[in-house]
């Protein structure tokens, strides 16, 4: 696979050179002349050229057996506990498995008996968990081994992991060692009820529209899916589902953990069943304490738009929308934004939305229960000293 310079037809005219923007090609004694290690394979040379001396040659794409693939299996994420995301995985791989008639198998490295009842009461008929002490540390290498391995022998046709940072970095490995593509941060999953393809869709062209993905030819099907964009499912205890020791012995990494630190503060906005959050119209830096002390006072805490983190009024983590985190409370309240789609993206689960902004045309009113026109500072101080 690469670019092809077809010296017959090269007239030396540079076109292609000029048009390189990684500094793959130059000229040498009348003819173009490739530095295959600079070349990304863009086609923007091929396209420049008048005398179509440059050609792509990529290698022959292999397909699978498609019909030999069954099952839905989702990555149950934990630290020191499971993640919410597992939860919310494994219902989303319930209502794919019910329209293709198979299985929920949940991955759960290092988890305990209890977590398996969890999972097998939101939808799993099977936990798979694996007995390697690789399994008990967070490292990519020995997971993507652990995965592409099981996955390799049992075939599943579909594979969810949460959009994490550390599942956003294990899925593609896994995607790799299979040879099957990878659709990332997708925020809806649905079986075509005529293909029984998995329709992978996520947000593209900085949220501007919604593409949908599909992998007609290799399996599994892999896509990640953010923290907070599906519903947990109601627990339903009379479920019985299998829990299953997978023997692992896993090989050592490049990369061996030599010690953790449990980092300070944190929002723990995926977590809050009310959220307060301020936007650009919020004026001022110092009028953020406005909302942390409603915040407070309602028992919840504080969640910004992108603005305020990128004006350093904010940390990265309290940031809600399409780059920051998509959350589910029970109870929102937005305060001066104004609701751009990267915004709405990441409050679609919200409950029960409380918009409050000076222009009545906003777009966060278009979501919002109750709505509130004014000035949000003002109507902050209103509703803290009621409370």
């Amino acid at each position: 696979m690469g670019l092809v310079i077809n010296k017959d037809l090269c007239i030396g005219c540079g076109l292609c050179v000029d048009a390189c923007s990684s500094s793959a090609l130059r000229l040498e004694d009348g003819y173009a002349v490739l530095d295959e290690s600079l070349c990304t394979l863009c086609g923007i040379c091929r396209e420049s050229c008048p005398q179509e001396a440059l050609r792509i040659e990529r290698d022959e794409v292999s397909t699978c057996d498609v019909t030999a693939y069954h099952d839905v299996w989702i990555f149950a994420e934990r630290e020191d506990a499971m993640l919410p995301v597992a939860l919310e995985l494994t219902g989303c791989a319930r209502t794919l498995a019910d329209a293709r008639g198979c299985r929920v198998a949940a991955l759960l490295p290092g988890g305990t008996d209890a977590e398996a009842d969890v999972l097998i009461a939101a939808g799993a008929d099977m936990v798979l968990t694996g007995n390697d002490v690789l399994l008990t540390l967070k490292l990519e290498e020995p997971y993507a081994e652990w995965f592409s391995r099981l996955a390799k022998d049992r075939k599943p046709e579909i594979m969810l992991f949460g959009a994490t940072a550390f599942g956003r970095s294990l899925a593609p490995r896994v995607a790799a060692a299979l040879g099957t593509g990878l659709t990332a941060d997708c925020n809806e999953l649905t079986i075509d009820p005529e293909s029984g393809l998995l329709h992978q869709t996520r947000p593209a062209f900085g949220g501007n529209l919604m593409a949908t993905i599909i992998t007609p030819t290799h399996r599994p099907q892999m896509a990640t899916v953010r923290p907070g964009v599906m519903p947990v499912p109601a627990a339903d205890p009379s479920r019985r589902g299998t829990v299953e020791q997978v023997g692992a012995e896993l090989r050592q990494g490049l990369v061996k953990l030599l010690s953790e630190t449990q980092s300070s503060g944190g929002s723990d906005l995926q977590k809050a069943e009310i959220i307060v959050s301020a936007g650009r119209g919020i004026g001022q830096r110092k009028n953020l304490q406005l909302v942390r002390d409603l915040a407070e006072k309602l028992g919840g805490t504080m969640g910004v738009s992108r603005p305020l983190v990128e004006m350093g009024w904010a940390r990265q983590d309290q940031q809600i929308g399409q780059t920051g985190c998509a959350v589910g409370p029970k109870l929102l309240i937005t305060c001066g934004i104004s609701g751009a789609i990267q915004h709405l993206a990441g409050i679609a689960n919200a409950e029960t939305i409380v918009a409050i902004n000076t222009d009545p045309d906003a777009p966060i009113f278009s979501v919002a229960d109750y709505k509130l026109v004014g000035d949000a500072v003002e109507i902050l101080k209103t509703l803290i000293e009621i409370l």
